[in-house]
């Protein structure tokens, strides 16, 4: 059995918000494993982020973030419960990381319950058939299927991507974290993304990839 630290226990209070002990117990139960830790506190009602799921999140912010000299601009809604969050700096700096995530990663959803069902049909179609272009046998390309789609998540949807400034988090992660910090619900609620010329003929420079570089540097 993984030995459980103080560290691991600090680390797993300040993404939940639950106890002390209850996240000692969490990480002994799960053998040290942090994200196995977070369901198994999430699944007792015990995470903080988990127990405001349902509470009503209507005030927050509409932030923009433009890069590039105006080549590429965010607009973004940020719900949380109270006026008095959307004002502070931490709520703030949440909301224009999410900006500038969107304006890096390019995520078409926000989550992967706003995924249409003839995207994700479409998608399934196509990993399935490169699957049985591989010559995997037919029982197997569910499976890969699956799999495949995981990916596909991660490039679409904002909540599954690997946040910019430190990919070894998810963006749910961070918001999960960021709910715990604050104590109120905070839920993304809408973006839209402009992309100078998009669409149009044009020489293609790599402007999200500008963008993440400029947000490591920060």
């Amino acid at each position: 059995m993984a030995e459980v630290t103080a560290a691991m226990v600090k680390q797993l209070r300040e993404r939940t918000g639950a106890g002390m002990m209850d996240c000692k117990k969490a990480l002994a139960a799960t053998d040290g494993d942090m994200e196995k830790a977070v369901d198994f506190l999430r699944e007792k009602g015990l995470a903080a982020a988990a127990k405001k799921a349902g509470r009503i999140a209507s005030e927050g912010v509409v932030d923009s973030y433009i890069h590039g000299g105006g080549r590429i601009g965010v607009l973004v809604e940020v719900n949380c419960e109270t006026d008095f969050v959307a004002k502070t700096d931490d709520f703030r700096s949440f909301v224009r990381d999410i900006a500038m995530q969107i304006a890096a990663a390019r995520p078409e959803y926000v989550c992967r319950e706003e995924v249409p069902d003839s995207v994700l049909n479409r998608e399934k179609e196509v990993l399935a058939a490169q699957a049985a272009n591989e010559g995997k046998p037919e029982k197997i390309i569910q499976k890969m299927v699956e799999g495949r789609l995981e990916k596909f998540y991660k490039e679409v949807c904002l909540l599954d991507q690997p946040f910019i400034k430190d990919p070894d988090i998810s963006v749910q992660q961070l918001l999960t974290e960021k709910v715990a910090k604050i104590g109120e619900k905070i839920s993304i609620r809408r973006f839209v993304r402009y992309e100078l010329g998009e669409g149009l003929a044009k020489r293609q420079d790599d402007f999200a990839a500008e963008v993440a570089s400029a947000t490591r540097n920060d």
